[in-house]
């Protein structure tokens, strides 16, 4: 193991106790938890809105309906990821997560193979 592989374990370990020992440590993991989330949340709008524009001219040759299943699929699978928590809570929620991203990853699919066919 290398020096700086150790010193990175030494630093998450070091910070892991300081959430564990210091009172409210666990609230300002929470923030900083809540802050990356944002981050990465910002990140994704970004670079999906990056793709959108160099995409464009493709995502309009779609035609109309295709268009509509592109974006239903994605909206899909944004809704179902962000009602995650809620829908693990209970088998059948389960169930219905699980069916609902394997229909939005459908129809991605099937929006691919339109897309591919005609390029």
């Amino acid at each position: 193991m290398s020096i700086e592989v150790a010193r990175n374990i030494g630093i998450v370990l070091a910070l892991a106790l300081v959430v564990w020992l210091v009172p409210g440590g666990g609230e300002g993991a929470s923030v900083v938890q809540q802050v990356l989330s944002a981050v990465f949340i910002v990140m994704i709008v970004l670079i999906v809105g990056r793709l959108y524009m160099q995409f464009r001219g493709e995502i309009f040759s779609l035609g109309d309906l295709w268009r509509f299943a592109l974006y239903a699929a994605i909206g899909v699978a944004i809704v179902t990821v962000a009602g995650s928590r809620r829908l693990f809570e209970t088998a059948p929620g389960t169930l219905i997560w699980f069916a609902l991203i394997a229909a939005a990853s459908y129809t991605l699919y099937l929006v691919w193979q339109q897309y591919r066919s005609y390029a």
